[in-house]
């Protein structure tokens, strides 16, 4: 595990610029006893909270409860495996993205800042608009979307979440991921990509893909898969030249997509409650395996031997045997769970 962008933790905690028209209390979290296995941190929207599952037992062994906070979606660790940032858009995004995003309204999201080992709070904010996620740069940055028309992308001081500065995006500016020296936003409204310089915030190219795209996700073949919900496909876009390599027709809502440990490429398939296998070249269809209704997110353990599955329908993470390509446990967590890391120690 690298250990780049490390920050002290203490018990700071700051609500910075909260926007005129909230008056929700401060937003918090119960924190829990040290996690020092490896493990598994789920996010439950419906229940505002984290489920934490052994990844020796495959057992949940905690749950961080958020306060003050409706419907926290993705989450994403710091590089050195101490922090976790946890994004909170403040609407149901279960039945899908793009038509979400429209009815998020008026309503501020907000970024919690979490001890990745017990969930206690390191700092929050709220935002004038929804965010989907947030995420740590290689400087440590922490970088976050705003979900409004024109959009933006806030970059904030990893220490108070205080805006060091502000990039335009396209409009809906949903997922952010980092991939080498460039940070990729999915405009879900504007059927494009904008790529920035992470270590300088230039804007660097626009790429249009499908329609309603709502993350680049970055995959260990140095190829970011782009997921268009309302179009059902995949765009392929090289990471460094940033060309469109392939678009891949899928025929099914996509969630999330990932390069397995043998080089297949994996994508969620939340229309039917599956995990679908494709070959990365050309996106020939190889099989799927059902895992759970509105599957959506997953991680792959440490050594590669297993992937967890969230399915926001039915409430569970399914555990896959890699190799088998089979279903070797289903886990009951919370209420519509949907972003998942893995944290190995």
């Amino acid at each position: 595990m690298s250990h780049s962008g490390s920050l002290a933790r203490g018990s700071l905690f700051v609500l910075v610029g909260a926007c005129g028209g909230h008056s929700e209390a401060e937003p918090t979290s119960a924190s829990i006893a040290p996690v020092t296995a490896d493990a598994v941190f789920v996010v439950n929207g419906d229940d505002s909270s984290l489920s934490v599952i052994d990844a020796g037992s495959d057992e949940v062994i905690g749950t961080i409860q958020l306060e003050n906070v409706d419907y926290p979606h993705h989450l994403y660790l710091s590089g050195d495996g101490e922090r976790m940032l946890v994004a909170v858009p403040g609407s149901d995004l279960s039945g899908g993205h793009s038509g979400g995003h429209g009815g998020h309204g008026a309503a501020g999201g907000a970024v919690l800042a979490l001890n990745a080992s017990t969930g206690a709070l390191d700092v929050a904010r709220r935002l004038d608009a929804p965010n989907h996620n947030a995420v740590f740069a290689p400087d440590g940055s922490i970088w976050t979307s705003q979900i409004a028309s024109p959009g933006q992308v806030l970059v904030l001081d990893p220490r108070t979440l205080a805006t060091t500065s502000t990039l335009t995006a396209g409009n809906d500016p949903a997922e952010v991921t980092l991939s080498g020296a460039y940070a990729f936003v999915a405009n879900t409204a504007s059927d494009s990509v904008s790529v920035f310089e992470a270590a300088t915030g230039a804007l660097v190219e626009t790429i249009a893909v499908g329609d309603g795209p709502v993350g680049a996700w970055p995959a260990s073949d140095g190829r970011m898969y782009v997921d268009n919900e309302t179009g059902k496909s995949l765009t392929v876009i090289d990471a460094t030249t940033l060309a469109v390599a392939l678009t891949i027709d899928l025929g099914f809502t996509p969630a999330v997509a990932a390069i397995a440990p043998g080089g297949e490429l994996w994508v969620t398939d939340t229309d039917n409650g599956k995990l679908v296998f494709l070959r990365a070249s050309d996106g020939y269809r190889l099989g799927d395996l059902a895992t759970g209704a509105g599957a959506h997110a997953f991680a792959f353990s440490g050594d590669g031997t297993k992937a967890y599955v969230t399915n926001q329908l039915a409430g569970t993470v399914s555990v896959i045997d890699v190799a088998a390509k089979t279903v070797a446990k289903t886990i009951a967590v919370g209420s519509k769970p949907n972003g998942i890391v893995f944290r190995d120690r």
